[in-house]
């Protein structure tokens, strides 16, 4: 063997030894990483679950149909912390690779569950109810314990759907925008262009905004209407106040402009930070785009963009920071069982087909409570769910 092929075969088993070398140093890496992973999950998983007792129980094997609850909710230290703003029913069958997505309006007037008697509210606030049971002592407290909340909201979208509800997910709003803006931002195609001129800001909703003084004179007044219930015979001594009142009860932004902003977005693909696509998902003022079935349609856009960016090979690496952020902002009563078996199958998400229904106009009709609250209500009648449930079976 001369010289040079001596040389050269040394040169490639060196170049050999490397590689391998390198491939095991990687493959060391991966398990070390992989191992990383696994653990922040199960402490993430144990932060985030509301329900101990459930969470070492074995996954059911022949259970293929799965059932969840999202919610979304305000969060911080305003009234209405917990009232849902997002209710969303999702349906996997992970045999047949179907997934069905159902948008619940917050203003559906629903019969909640009493110990006796008949009590009706917006579904919005029904989550809220089993959180602070003692201000609602005659709701049915066998349905939820301290530690798992979510029994008196299941039962309820129980009734409206037809659908048995496995497990339920909360996140805030503020676990929402960390989640997008660890993901990077999200690609939204906006339906059409529309300008929001009522879109709430946090924690003004109280600001009288330079008002103070007309506001403490008129108090008084709109406390004895409540009362006596003649508001004309009450302004007739001070029909300044009368116009004030009027602009307070025609246009509130407009009387208090200090408590809104001004939103506006193009039609066509929109890149979204956490913050612009939680005012796209919220807003519901708009004259374009306005209303809660509009909402619902952007609200799923929302989470179909956010299916993308994770399953996207990109996100392995926002893994770790992702369950960073959101520990302090998720619940969930799913068992860990569970969660394995459906983190499993999250590697089919491309091939399920996926179909949508918003309980919108075509099933509810506009109404007002006893109160004069606006609500919907079911075109059937009140508590009439038929036709929703017939839909959801139809598309399942």
């Amino acid at each position: 063997m001369n010289n040079n092929l001596q040389s050269r075969l040394q040169r490639l088993a060196k170049k050999r030894v490397l590689l391998r070398n390198a491939l095991i140093g990687l493959g060391i890496i991966l398990i070390i990483i992989g191992v990383l992973i696994v653990g922040r999950l199960l402490s993430f998983y144990n932060t985030i679950h509301s329900d101990s007792k459930t969470t070492q129980e074995e996954p059911d094997k022949k259970k293929t149909e799965y059932t969840f609850l999202l919610m979304g909710y305000g969060g911080g230290l305003h009234e209405g912390t917990f009232l849902t703003d997002t209710i969303m029913v999702v349906t996997i069958d992970i045999q047949s690779k179907r997934a069905l997505l159902i948008s619940i309006p917050r203003d559906i007037w629903v019969k909640v569950p009493t110990k006796d008697g008949e009590f009706h509210s917006k579904i919005n606030a029904v989550y809220q109810m089993a959180l602070f049971p003692d201000n609602y002592p005659n709701i049915d407290s066998s349905l939820f314990t301290k530690e798992n909340p979510s029994g008196l909201i299941k039962r309820v979208v129980e009734d409206i759907t037809g659908l048995e509800v496995d497990a339920y997910v909360t996140i805030d709003f503020s676990g929402f925008i960390k989640a997008i803006d660890t993901l990077g931002s999200i690609e939204i195609d906006v339906e059409r262009s529309f300008t929001d001129y009522e879109y709430p800001l946090e924690g003004k909703e109280d600001e009288l905004c330079g008002r103070d003084e007309e506001f403490v004179q008129i108090e008084p007044i709109l406390n004895n209407a409540m009362s006596q219930g003649d508001i004309d015979k009450l302004f007739s001594e001070k029909p300044e106040l009368k116009s004030f009142y009027d602009n307070i009860q025609d246009n509130l932004p407009e009387a208090f402009p200090c408590r809104f902003e001004e939103l506006h977005f193009d039609a066509g693909l929109n890149s979204m930070d956490g913050e612009t696509a939680l005012k796209y998902a919220r807003s519901r003022h708009a004259l374009e785009d306005g209303g809660d079935f509009n909402r619902a349609k952007r609200q799923q856009k929302v989470l179909e963009a956010m299916k993308s960016k994770v399953l996207a090979v990109r996100f392995i690496p926002k893994i770790v920071p992702l369950l960073n952020e959101l520990e302090d902002h998720i619940t969930t009563d799913l068992p860990l069982g569970e969660l394995n078996r459906l983190l499993l199958e999250g590697r089919n998400a491309d091939t399920y087909s996926a179909q949508t229904l918003i309980i919108s106009d075509e099933y509810l009709t506009n109404s007002y409570s006893d109160e004069g609250q606006y609500i919907v209500i079911p075109q059937l009648g009140i508590d009439d769910w038929g036709d929703v449930k017939e839909a959801v079976s139809n598309l399942k």
